[in-house]
């Protein structure tokens, strides 16, 4: 009794069916088109209310007053941002479902941070450039994200998570989120990211995940790249 009386004290627990879009009383909220679909479940996958904490190497120390976002690669202007001026940017809300590749969704989450498309504009990327690589600070941890996922109306790089600050287990102070790929995409702990006219394999990549990792694609989605 007490294992689940801690669960329903977690403040990220749900305890209530997920909300439809339209359920969602945010102003000027950003609805990923997945979470209209009649069946928000992957194939595959399963629903957790809970939001678990997984991640290759542990939270990194992160000092805030040295933190700083940078944009490279395939860019006419080069960007770096502070905290603080990062979080001066223009902020967007997005309604999405969250997918993780160890088979578990937490459907109903709302996301507050900067457009990933914001960030493109800003930086005027290059036409040539086809991917992204996104670059962590947890040991050089890196993902690579084709730009058209990237460049999605509910593509961000968020800084609260359900009205809250995202909390450093989850990848704080901020973390991109990339709605239609599997969560492993949506990079913790971001740094920076690098604008690519070619593909790079990042560390779970490198170790057999998809390229792309579509949970939605057929059979048992895009989870490895034998599948």
């Amino acid at each position: 009794m007490s294992f689940l009386n801690g669960l329903i004290k977690d403040p990220k627990y749900q305890t209530t069916e997920p909300r439809k879009p339209e359920q969602v009383l945010e102003s000027d909220l950003i609805v990923s088109p997945d979470t209209q679909r009649e069946n928000r479940i992957p194939p595959g996958q399963s629903r957790t209310k809970r939001w678990p904490v997984l991640d290759a190497h542990g939270a990194p120390e992160i000092d805030l007053a040295t933190w700083k976002f940078e944009v490279e690669g395939l860019v006419e202007k080069p960007l770096k941002f502070s905290l603080d001026e990062f979080l001066q940017l223009p902020a967007v809300k997005v309604y999405a479902d969250f997918h993780c590749v160890t088979r578990w969704s937490r459907l109903d989450n709302v996301w507050t941070g900067v457009s990933a498309r914001e960030i493109a504009k800003l930086a005027s990327v290059k036409p040539e450039a086809k991917f992204v690589l996104a670059l962590a600070y947890d040991y050089g941890w890196t993902t690579n994200v084709p730009i058209e996922y990237f460049l999605k109306e509910d593509s961000l790089f968020a800084f609260m998570h359900d009205g809250a600050p995202i909390p450093p287990e989850h990848g704080g102070p901020v973390r991109l989120i990339i709605p239609q790929l599997y969560a492993w995409k949506s990079a913790k702990w971001i740094r920076g990211v690098r604008f690519l006219e070619h593909d790079e394999a990042g560390y779970w990549e490198e170790g057999g995940y998809h390229m792309r990792g579509d949970p939605w694609a057929a059979g048992d989605g895009e989870r490895f790249r034998w599948s």
